[in-house]
């Protein structure tokens, strides 16, 4: 039976020791001896200690811990990095676990920890469990992750795909790192795409009752309609085949977009992705919400009457100077002010997105937006709306990140690979999940940086060879689970009993699933969880690299059969990297498999 891993850690509090790990626990080792420093008169008190940081060094021959304390705090402090370096290893060496402190270069401080440091660490990993990893960096802070937002016009296809992973993703690591979290989906059901997707839906209705049609150029000719139009049929008979468009076009509308929308969750449910909040623009409008904001910005002298600024380039031989109401978004490092209403008084995509940022800044203390490639365009004058938004009272302006993805080109056989069931002209996401999984769908779309081009070549996708990112860390995971299993089948099961047996090159193992929980935080702050891949394929190449070492020295094997007390050891090593490799996939959405 395969393992599933269960995600019930998204729901869980942080626990109160989340970030005792070992890197945290020599940050505070390093603050402790900075203080040591303070009392002594070695350093003035009272100096700012945050860009002070403890992590591995580039080369880990170097050791296994290193600081920038002397570098970093020597200039305020007014004294020489090396003499203020030279202070602190003094420090450094009272602590037990540290085994050297050396200074190198202008005053960087390496550290070499003890053997027993880190099999401490290996025993934390099997107590933490599921919360290995887990921090409370986040102080509760809630983030509005707002990603997908498609158009609710049909179902969803490979194009909203990364982004919908990444957006996930995203949610998920900020929670295991101590954030709070909203999930949203800002539905477009209020421009002019929406009353497409009405007349092309009539077009299905009268289908449904018995007309022979074409469907035009400029509507949705997908039969995923199909369904719409007959319950429309079944519901309403030919009541509206002749009318007017007046008298059904927000009835379908409206039936419409709520049919898209329950397809669209459905798609997204294969992916495992599940939204918090749908808020729609239609009801934002309706609700005086954005004519409130104008009047908000203009109390606050960002929004004035004005003309706007002749296109750059050519010049349009019927252009006219129209005075719009426009937004100062220069003030805010835009290149012109933008309108938020067009010559007709309808709003702009830009005014409306404006009202509904505005919203979601007000039950949240920082904003993060997936967006698709294509709209680079607006990242300037929207971030300049929501630094104007959120601090024209006065205050701070409230964080808001853009995330852009970059579009996925499918690939099968070396060539461009096209497809379509039911969609019109587009490869849908429910054809993709269901040809691959949605456990490959997801880790291969964290594979790289989302602001990267990507291939999605179902070929490498399901190979079985270390070049699969996604077979290889599964891989990592189920050979860990194969030996659990055959040492149990002969006698044999982990135990921490005889750790002092593991040495280097096992030791070199734990050394890197230890820097599982600073990667979280720093993914975290960076709103970057393809760095959690990046992690999990470093880990399983060291831990393929290090099984493969038993097929030449069979004294290395994890099971070791003269050796009881070794097995074990090896046993609760590999026990635990598959821990970590399990909660690293658990943040991606991603189960960790048993058997390959």
């Amino acid at each position: 039976m395969p393992f599933r891993f269960v995600r019930d850690w998204a729901n869980r509090p942080p626990m109160t020791d989340a970030r005792i790990n070992l890197h945290a626990d020599f940050a505070s080792v390093i603050d402790t001896a900075l203080t040591a420093l303070e009392a002594a008169g070695t350093l003035p008190a009272g100096l700012n200690r945050g860009a002070v940081t403890c992590e591995p060094p580039r080369d880990p021959s170097h050791g296994d811990l290193a600081t920038n304390a002397a570098m970093v705090l020597a200039k305020p402090a007014g004294t020489n990095p090396r003499a203020l370096a030279t202070a602190l290893v003094a420090e450094l060496e009272k602590e037990p676990r540290v085994v050297s402190a050396e200074i190198a270069g202008p005053g960087f401080i390496n550290l070499r920890l003890t053997d027993d440091a880190w099999r401490g660490e290996l025993a934390l990993i099997a107590s933490a469990g599921a919360n290995y990893g887990r921090s409370a960096m986040g102080g509760g802070k809630i983030v509005n992750v707002e990603y997908v937002s498609a158009n609710p016009t049909g179902p969803m296809h490979m194009g909203h795909c990364r982004g919908a992973v990444v957006g996930d993703a995203l949610a998920d690591l900020l929670v295991f790192s101590g954030h709070k979290v909203i999930k949203e989906y800002y539905v477009n059901d209020a421009g002019a795409q929406v009353d497409v997707l009405a007349r092309s839906v009539h077009m299905r209705y009268r289908e449904a009752l018995g007309e022979s049609i074409e469907i035009p150029e400029g509507l949705y000719p997908g039969d995923y309609l199909v369904p719409v139009g007959k319950a429309l049929a079944d519901e309403f008979g030919d009541k509206y085949v002749g009318a007017p468009e007046a008298d059904w076009l927000i009835l379908f509308r409206t039936r419409a977009v709520a049919a898209m929308m329950d397809m669209i969750r459905a798609d997204l449910a294969t992916l495992g992705i599940h939204h918090d909040l749908f808020s729609s623009e239609a009801e934002l409008q309706a609700s005086g919400k954005v004519d409130a904001a104008e009047q908000w910005l203009r109390a606050h002298d960002l929004v004035y009457d004005g003309l706007l600024e002749a296109p750059k380039g050519k010049t349009p031989e019927d252009w006219e100077p129209v005075e719009l109401p426009l937004f100062r978004s220069t003030k805010f490092g835009d290149d012109q002010d933008r309108p938020i209403k067009k010559s007709n008084g309808a709003w702009t995509y830009f005014g409306a997105d404006l009202a509904y940022h505005f919203q979601k800044a007000q039950s949240a203390d920082a904003l993060v937006d997936i967006w698709g490639a294509d709209h680079a365009g607006t990242v300037k004058r929207i971030k300049a709306a929501v630094a104007a938004l959120t601090s024209a009272e006065g205050g701070e302006p409230k964080p808001f990140e853009v995330k852009l993805v970059q579009m996925v080109q499918l690939m099968k056989g070396g060539q461009p690979f096209k497809m379509s069931k039911r969609s019109g002209n587009f490869v849908t996401l429910a054809d993709v999940v269901e040809m691959v999984g949605k456990d490959v769908v997801r880790f291969t779309m964290l594979t790289r940086k989302p602001d990267a081009q990507m291939d999605f070549d179902f070929d490498k996708v399901v190979e079985a060879s270390k070049d699969n990112p996604v077979f290889y860390v599964q891989y990592a995971h189920a050979r860990i689970c194969r030996n659990i299993r055959k040492g149990a089948d002969e006698g044999f099961a982990p135990s921490r009993e005889n750790l002092s047996l593991l040495g280097e090159e096992e030791l070199a193992l734990v050394k890197l699933a230890a820097q599982f929980p600073r990667t979280v935080e720093a993914a975290a702050v960076a709103r970057e969880p393809h760095r959690i891949a990046f992690f999990l394929h470093d880990l399983a190449s060291a831990f393929h690299s290090y099984y493969n070492l038993g097929n030449d020295r069979p004294e290395k094997r994890f099971i070791v059969a003269q050796d009881s007390a070794m097995t074990a050891a090896r046993l609760f090593l590999a026990q635990q990297i598959g821990q970590v490799i399990r909660n690293g996939l658990a943040l991606l959405g991603v189960e960790a498999a048993q058997e390959l």
